[in-house]
């Protein structure tokens, strides 16, 4: 199991609840938020898309009547930067046991025009309401116990695309997907890992929305290399994970015409399926 930190943050007291917290631009009404994106989620210098997922995330939430994200569904328009952002929400229905909404968040170019970066549509529900029943034929990932896997602190020199986004994280790498890392990429398209807060934070349901892009794309040991953008990603949160590390398996079956699919598996420390992904991005042949 991951080693604790030495004082471990709690949810709503961490790092990333402070950099995902918004502000209502006007008091007591939902709608509108501002937010500053923190650079410290970024990979290289665009905001990573998990870390822009749970902001939107949180804002649905606080509009809502609904807490817990059941279904997330984003398309990638444009690039994010770190700095100011103003996120849209829209009720688009509410009923007893699910309700429906749509955000976009915006940021502005050198011109000050508005630019959309991300638009998003969610269902919303309360996880804790959900039956007990489960008939699965889904197992939790295999990965070696997290002493004997990898994360870039533990590299003679940083990952070539690392950035800063990794210093608030804990990812303990699968070693049989580590190939593309010492220049020899499986060629399967697999990337699994240990996933935690580095503040020792426990998940909840807006931290999968971060775990299911945090890992570094199966592109890599598919023998690429670069930025692979996401184009569309959409999220399943099936149930509010359990304290302690989560283990994150991600898989592509397929790469044709400069675009690729990444599907993700979240399970918690109890065995269970608590979130599921697919994403589309493009790969720089």
């Amino acid at each position: 199991m991951p080693e604790a930190a030495t004082v471990r943050a709690t949810i709503g007291d961490s790092e990333f609840d402070r950099d995902t917290a918004l502000t209502r631009r006007e008091p007591g009404v939902p709608g509108v938020y501002d937010i500053d994106l923190s650079a410290g989620w970024t990979i290289i210098n665009a905001v990573n898309g998990g870390y822009l997922l749970a902001v939107l995330g949180r804002a649905l939430a606080d509009a809502l009547p609904h807490a817990d994200p059941f279904t997330v569904s984003a398309h990638y328009l444009t690039a994010s930067a770190p700095g100011p952002a103003v996120v849209r929400t829209d009720v688009v229905r509410t009923g007893r046991t699910l309700s429906t909404g749509q955000a976009s968040l915006f940021q502005y170019d050198d011109e000050g025009r508005e630019v959309e970066r991300i638009r998003v549509l969610a269902s919303y529900g309360d996880l804790d309401s959900l039956p007990d029943d489960v008939r699965t034929t889904a197992k939790p990932p295999v990965i070696p116990p997290v002493d004997q896997c990898f994360g870039p602190e533990d590299g003679p020199a940083p990952v070539e695309g690392s950035s800063a986004i990794t210093d608030r994280l804990m990812l303990k790498l699968d070693p049989s997907t580590l190939g593309w890392a010492l220049g020899a990429p499986s060629g399967n398209g697999e990337m699994r890992a240990w996933f935690g807060l580095a503040d020792g934070r426990d998940p909840d349901p807006l931290a999968l929305l971060l775990a299911v892009d945090a890992l570094p794309p199966t592109a890599f040991e598919l023998g690429l290399s670069g930025w692979v953008p996401t184009v569309e990603l959409t999220v399943h949160v099936r149930a509010r994970p359990a304290p302690g590390p989560l283990r994150v398996s991600i898989t592509t079956r397929n790469l044709a015409g400069g675009f690729l699919e990444e599907d993700a598996e979240v399970w918690d420390s109890a065995d269970r399926l608590v979130a599921q992904s697919r994403q589309l991005a493009r790969v720089r042949l």
